[in-house]
């Protein structure tokens, strides 16, 4: 094997003993740079498994595997696997995603009729519950609507339905109550919607969902059952193959929350880089304060440079949101939506949003930047060009429907593309030719056009909003056709598509980069965390939904079996 890739640890010699393992007979994915790689592997990598660490990678016969052996190092066979690095979901929310597999899921219900039988079944089977919590409503369902007098006839308890975006929270009437929301006025960015006579008709969207909604139900919740959903998600995490995550809507409750779970439980089973949620305020210096928090987690929660000390999470930047989601038509757009002729202004202007960015970028923040319609993406753009760190990585995230002249701006201003390929599952977007029109669906998702003009890919999910599976993720990133739906012969904007190595290596080098975790993980690389994945697949970007993963590794040990159906948090 040449020795481009066969290669061992630079720093010294090898400590080749008995606490080192051999990693052999797989297929080991090799670090990918440019566009046309169609995937290098080794056949082999040596780690330490106390120290968590690739020591060597190369070919079964390289002398450093020999001494390995000859030494007593441990061997695992791979059987023949694609071994990958962990992945890295570098956009979700974590909670979140353990509390939404506790809900309802009607994201198959195609109609308000089925919507109503299948809340009124669940209730009827769940007569101790306190609150009815759904999730997953796909607004198409309802041509939009989401209004209380819906949902009180189903049962006595509060109702409370989460958008698939979650951006907008549908609620009954007696939740209507308990929320209090009568007399709110809406808060910036944010909308309750009323009837014809002010009264609040069900549907909480935008920062209204975010700022009345989330915290009203986060206080109704007790810390074990907290812990309960944090561990759901950790054990959802691990056994689909990723070894850390970024946060995206950090906040001091959770921060708090996090705390106190790794003081009573240990470091937590994944690596976090937490982004902090900045929410508009009335005032400049308002919003400020927000940063300046952010600013103090980040000096107090990034010393000693990785993961490898008592705490396995850190604040890494902030997160400001820029605009809503087409399905709401909350999206900013440089023309009108196609149905209504109407649109949405982005939330934040460049003039009040790069003194923001400017304060972060300062103290060594990174800057995560919600932007999806093409007006909110320009804005983006806009202001952290007048940011000038192209050393930043800073980052916008999702990027749905960007003009051709400003995908070519990302690479040459440094910023990530963050992207949800799940996002762009057909089988979701059955409304956007009459919100957008066919003329600007030619033009959405345009991953291969932000790597053309060299921008680095970051591929996430924004679980729970989407399914976290990272298989699924990279099979609709490089076919454009539904993981969700897989009859479905619908093909979303091809000339787009990814190569599966380029993919492969977006949700892993890519999602770490974003993450500025890639000095520590992402690759299968000497000197860093061994954290890898198995996965029994063909390496053909058609086959991915046959894909399983088979084995999950955290510093070094086995943290996820599925022969035994066993993971370990």
């Amino acid at each position: 094997m040449s020795s481009l890739l066969s290669r061992s640890s630079s720093r010294g010699p090898l400590p080749v003993d008995e606490t080192s393992m051999v990693l052999q007979n797989g297929r080991f994915f090799l670090p990918q740079s440019g566009r046309k790689h169609e995937g290098r592997f080794a056949d082999c990598i040596v780690i330490d498994q106390t120290a968590g660490k690739i020591l060597h990678v190369g070919s079964d016969g390289d002398p450093t595997v020999q001494a390995a052996r000859a030494a007593g190092a441990k061997t695992h066979d791979m059987n023949g696997r694609v071994v990958l690095p962990g992945f890295v979901d570098s956009h979700m929310h974590l909670l979140m995603t353990g509390e939404s597999m506790s809900k309802l899921d009607i994201g198959s219900c195609t109609n308000l009729e089925e919507i109503q039988s299948t809340i009124r079944d669940y209730a009827r089977a769940n007569p101790n519950l306190s609150r009815l919590l759904c999730r997953n409503w796909w607004q198409s369902s309802t041509n939009g609507e989401a209004l209380a007098k819906e949902l009180d006839d189903l049962d006595s308890r509060p109702i409370y339905i989460d958008a698939n975006d979650l951006h907008s929270v549908w609620c009954n009437t007696v939740a209507l109550e308990e929320l209090k929301v009568d007399d709110l006025e809406d808060p910036p960015n944010g909308h309750i919607h009323r009837d014809e006579n002010g009264r609040p008709s069900g549907l909480l969207s935008e920062s209204a969902a975010v700022t009345i909604v989330w915290p009203f139900l986060s206080k109704v919740s007790t810390t074990e059952q907290k812990f309960a959903f944090l561990d759901t998600a950790f054990e959802a995490y691990i056994s689909a193959g990723y070894t850390g995550v970024g946060e995206m809507a950090m906040e001091e409750s959770l921060w708090d929350l996090l705390t106190l779970y790794e003081s009573q439980k240990g470091p937590l089973p994944l690596w976090v880089t937490a982004y902090w949620f900045i929410i508009p305020q009335e005032s400049g210096a308002d919003t400020l304060k927000q940063v300046e928090r952010a600013i103090e987690l980040y000096k107090e929660s990034n010393t000693g440079g990785g993961f490898d000390g008592a705490s396995k999470r850190r604040v890494g930047g902030i997160k400001i949101i820029c605009d809503g989601v087409v399905d709401a038509c909350t999206a900013a757009l440089r023309e009108p939506y196609s149905h209504d002729n109407k649109n949405a202004d982005p939330m934040w202007t460049v003039e009040s949003l790069t003194p923001v960015l400017k304060h972060a970028d300062a103290a060594g923040l990174q800057c995560a930047i919600h932007a999806i319609g093409d007006q909110a993406i320009k804005v983006a753009l806009d202001s952290l060009e007048q940011v000038g760190n192209p050393s930043g990585r800073h980052r916008i995230e999702h990027l749905e429907l960007c003009s051709p002249e400003d995908a070519k701006r990302l690479g040459p201003l440094g910023i990530v593309a963050s992207v949800q390929p799940v996002h762009s599952d057909p089988a979701g977007l059955t409304a956007w030719p009459k919100l957008i029109g066919p003329v600007r669906c030619k033009h959405i998702f345009p991953y291969a056009s932000f790597a053309d003009f060299g921008a680095v890919l970051a591929i996430s999910t924004d679980s729970p909003t989407a399914p976290h599976d990272p298989l699924a993720n990279i099979f609709v990133a490089t076919n454009r056709r539904s993981a969700r739906k897989p009859d479905l012969e619908d093909v979303v904007t091809p000339q787009f598509a990814l190569k599966l190595a380029e993919a492969v290596a977006a949700a892993t080098q890519g999602a770490a980069y974003a993450c500025r975790a890639d000095a520590s993980v992402g690759k299968l690389e000497p000197g860093l965390t061994a954290d890898l994945v198995a996965v029994d697949m063909e390496w053909d970007h058609t086959k991915l939904l046959r894909a399983k993963v088979a084995e999950t590794w955290s510093r070094g040990q086995k943290v996820f079996d599925a022969a035994e159906l066993r993971c370990r948090i």
